[in-house]
């Protein structure tokens, strides 16, 4: 997938790209449903894209083969006037876009997946951003609240969400990461099939990118997340699992030529692989039968999906 990537780097290396521009490669393609949005916030603007690739057996065929997300989070693909170039932060959309690219490529030549896949990642060049330790965060112009509506979408069965993840001190390796799967407020175990597919995908041993409880409650709580990774778990009943694109050391959000193709290509065809699997029925994000017996042992911890019962002060 190195060629898809390579476009999608190229597309977005740019202080002119906006979510049109993106739409009109993915349609040129023979990509059909492709929406873009324009999203207004205190800070700027964006452009949140979305397409949708219909699968021979899924919903928009009247089939039962169930549908994924790929989400691909950040806060801007640039950090204009401040930093010029692509930023470390925009790998998440690189990949979302990537994986458009394959999807649309191996329909082309006749290899459409059962599932619909349903991707999406918003599109600005000149995104804020923020102080923090150990080093800064891209911000958004928008809330992640305002993104959020429109990234989820109720036809998904299941969601990966990629998003880079190397201003941190836990997750200190070259490539990416999965984390254990969030549901309606829990935490729980790592999927074996995708940990099997990681494997398979990477020739490596599978790695897992550890995440809190803090970090599938919403953002604006005042509360610390390792980043906006787990964001779409708060908008949603369906499973969602991370996908880090990770770093050996603490890499910003905003530094600019920090994003290594490679990288964001083991990513982007892990996601490709996981939507063949998952359309065909071979790969769970999560035990249907352990998740009935924790609902019927402790019931849903759907509060921590919302800002919480009491304000700070």
């Amino acid at each position: 997938m190195l060629k898809q990537v390579l476009e999608a780097m190229e597309l977005l290396d740019s202080a002119k790209v906006d979510g049109e521009e993106v739409a009109a490669l993915l349609r040129s393609r023979g990509l059909k449903d492709v929406k873009v949005k324009t999203l207004r916030g205190e800070k700027g603007k964006t452009d949140y894209v979305k397409v949708k690739i219909p699968g021979t057996r899924g919903k928009t065929a009247k089939g039962d083969a169930p549908t994924l997300g790929v989400l691909g989070r950040l806060g801007g693909v640039g950090a204009r006037p401040e930093m010029i170039g692509l930023v470390s932060d925009a790998d998440g959309a690189v990949t979302a876009i990537a994986v458009a690219l394959k999807l649309a490529d191996m329909m082309a030549k006749g290899d459409a997946l059962p599932g619909d896949v349903i991707i999406g990642t918003h599109i600005c060049p000149d995104a804020p951003t923020n102080p923090h330790k150990p080093v800064p965060f891209m911000g958004s112009p928008v809330s992640f609240a305002q993104v959020g509506a429109e990234e989820i979408s109720p036809e998904m069965d299941a969601v990966l969400s990629v998003d880079t993840t190397k201003g941190n001190r836990i997750a200190k390796w070259r490539g990416f990461a999965i984390t254990p799967t969030a549901k309606e407020g829990w935490v729980l175990k790592v999927s074996d099939d995708l940990l099997t597919i990681m494997e398979i995908a990477t020739g490596r041993t599978a790695r897992v990118c550890p995440i809190t409880t803090q970090d599938i409650t919403p953002y604006g709580n005042g509360i610390d997340h390792i980043n906006s990774i787990m964001q779409p778990c708060t908008q949603t009943n369906a499973p969602v699992v991370g996908v880090a694109i990770t770093t050996e050391t603490a890499v910003p959000g905003c530094a600019t030529g920090a994003s290594h193709p490679t990288d964001i290509e083991e990513a982007a065809r892990f996601c490709v692989e996981v939507a063949k699997a998952y359309g065909k029925g071979l790969c769970s994000f999560y035990d249907e039968e352990e998740w009935g017996r924790i609902q019927r042992r402790y019931g849903p911890l759907r509060l921590l999906q919302t800002p919480g019962n009491q304000p700070e002060g």
